[in-house]
């Protein structure tokens, strides 16, 4: 039995399931996680199925977390999309159910739950899930197509980075036969408020670049609070560096409330998750996350940056 199986398998055995997915979301992590849901309530309308986790206002537009309560757990299966490991699980109740099952597109560095399904060669979490749906035999909804492809656009960049795949491709032209509206999406995906114009902007004139395309911006809380930009909304601007074209890899270093800083990590071709993991953090080889708590740290991180592209 293939592990597609297994899944598909506790799925029809349980008629409670919650389904979590990772803090601070990005579009793959609410569509992964909500596209499940919505694939689990069309096939098994008679079973209870919750999404679980905070909501992030800048994208209820995607999709909306339930009133999970405490009772809700009894008995339940719990299952986690699109987190590499169990500190980033948003809502830390997904230990009270019955059985847990990880299904998730990251280096497996945290191996957890009773079920793990982990496909590093997959573009997002959002792909596992179609896949998933396409070889059990499940029938899928407009609502969970529109969904799982914005989930596959939010982490492949509208198909432009290294991990989109002919896979990925081939799993998001079956998503586009559905019926939604992929344009207005893909315009609200790539659509921005002034006020991130402005912070653009302002990268664009204070990014720091060595002459081997190594690039950093530090954004602190006075410069967010100037351009009243939460740290939520940052992620707008994360692959602003890379447009332009002498920079390679880039840092950016968000200052949080309690003063320690945020740091996102991109990269066009060389590796860099490497120097997350160095620094409380990890993720994909082109884009990763990471920590830091003092601008001697920030100034490491970039150091190693500059390392790397030597």
């Amino acid at each position: 039995m293939t592990a597609f199986q297994d899944i598909l398998e506790k799925i029809k055995h349980y008629d409670s399931i919650i389904i979590h997915r990772h803090m601070k979301p990005d579009p793959d992590a609410l569509g992964s996680q909500v596209g499940l849901k919505e694939i689990i309530k069309y096939n098994f309308p008679d079973k209870t199925v919750k999404a679980a986790g905070f909501n992030e206002p800048t994208l209820t537009w995607i999709a909306e977390m339930d009133d999970v309560q405490d009772e809700d757990y009894k008995g339940a299966l719990v299952i986690v999309t699109d987190t590499a490991n169990t500190p980033r699980i948003d809502d830390k109740r997904y230990t009270k159910g019955d059985f847990l099952i990880k299904i998730d597109h990251h280096p497996n560095d945290d191996v957890y739950g009773d079920i793990h399904y982990v496909d590093t060669s997959a573009s997002s979490a959002s792909e596992i899930i179609t896949d998933f749906a396409l070889k059990t035999g499940l029938n899928l909804s407009n609502t969970a197509a529109k969904l799982l492809y914005n989930g596959i656009i939010g982490d492949t960049g509208h198909f432009l980075y290294p991990a989109t795949t002919s896979k990925t491709l081939a799993i998001a032209s079956k998503l586009r036969t559905y019926n939604f509206d992929f344009a207005a999406m893909s315009r609200r995906m790539d659509s921005f408020s002034i006020k991130i114009a402005k912070l653009q902007a302002y990268i664009f004139n204070n990014l720091k670049i060595d002459e081997k395309g190594a690039a950093c911006i530090l954004l602190t809380q006075d410069i967010l609070k100037k351009f009243d930009v939460t740290d939520a909304e940052t992620a707008a601007i994360v692959g602003t560096p890379g447009k332009i074209d002498s920079v390679q890899a880039w840092a950016i270093f968000v200052e949080q409330a309690d003063g320690h800083y945020r740091v996102r990590l991109r990269s066009k071709s060389t590796i860099i998750n490497e120097v997350a993991k160095r620094h409380k953090g990890g993720g994909h080889p082109f884009a990763s996350g990471a920590n830091s708590y003092s601008l001697k740290e920030n100034e490491e991180i970039y150091q190693e940056l500059k390392e790397l592209l030597t």
